[in-house]
């Protein structure tokens, strides 16, 4: 089943367009595990055990593993979620953007040792940075094109002088990865949640592809706003511009102490209400 596939099956079965980002912070791990970066594994896989039912996919950011040594962890928390949720798939958010051979070990890492479902890229230096990524078959390539950082503007948002109607960057981003780049089928992009207005104007420019929109919650992105604008559906109700909503720290951190991993179930059971309900 290839990465689009399973997206779709995901968010039928848990009629759910939310996404959990992983993204464990030793500062942050409640109780006694705080600080202590071997607990990082039990932390994540007692977050996805917890939410598996009601999420469209889970996102782990490569970074916080990276920085605390936990590779192998992240590694067996990529065969966790396998096992206990083999219907929602994992997008590696590690947002590498290289060339040639070091591009081929970036995928091998994602697709190879992570063995993830999709991947998120930087297009930054062109085509040749990813193309390596879209040789897997089914993998899903995701391009960030509008992100929620207040600094995405300072290339983003500028005007290509040298393109006909002078789209702005990420618009281009749009246009190429819905049109030639899409060599395998299963790119998508990443919009940030703080624009909903840039989150419609990609999905006119890319009616088809996943969107993966950060900054619901804790980065204060409007969940309805975020719904209408990236989301389209058929007159049958089937979903043919889909939008994959993620939350991180709201739903991770919900609770310091022992009930973490139930009230991090309940923020993203509310979450997932409120997505639900901007959808219908």
């Amino acid at each position: 089943m290839n990465f689009n596939d399973q997206l779709a099956q995901a968010q039928r079965q848990n009629d759910s367009l939310l996404c959990v980002g992983l993204d464990p912070e030793t500062s942050k791990l409640p109780g006694s595990w705080k600080g202590n970066p071997d607990r990082i594994y039990d932390f994540c896989a007692a977050i996805v055990d917890a939410t598996k039912d009601l999420v469209c996919a889970y996102k782990p950011q490569i970074a916080y593993f990276a920085g605390n040594r936990a590779e192998e962890q992240l590694e067996r928390l990529m065969a966790h979620i396998r096992r206990v949720a083999p219907h929602v798939p994992v997008i590696l958010d590690s947002k590498r953007g290289d060339i040639g051979s070091t591009a081929e070990q970036y995928a091998r890492e994602a697709f190879d040792r992570y063995q993830a479902d999709a991947v998120t890229l930087s297009p930054f230096m062109g085509f040749d940075t990813f193309e390596p990524f879209l040789k897997y078959p089914g993998k899903g390539v995701i391009l960030l094109c509008r992100t929620s950082n207040p600094g995405g503007s300072d290339l983003q948002n500028l005007r290509l002088a040298d393109v006909d109607g002078q789209p702005r960057v990420f618009e281009h981003i749009a246009m190429q990865a819905h049109g030639k780049w899409n060599t395998n089928g299963q790119m998508g992009l990443v919009v940030g949640a703080t624009f909903p207005q840039e989150i419609a104007r990609v999905r006119e420019l890319a009616p088809t592809l996943p969107l993966l929109i950060p900054g619901v919650g804790a980065q204060g992105g409007d969940a309805d706003a975020t719904v209408k604008a990236g989301l389209r559906v058929a007159a049958d109700g089937s979903i043919t511009g889909p939008i994959i909503v993620n939350s991180s720290r709201a739903v991770l951190y919900a609770s310091s102490g022992q009930d973490f991993a139930s009230a991090a179930r309940h923020v993203a059971q509310e979450t997932r209400q409120i997505l639900n309900a901007a959808r219908r």
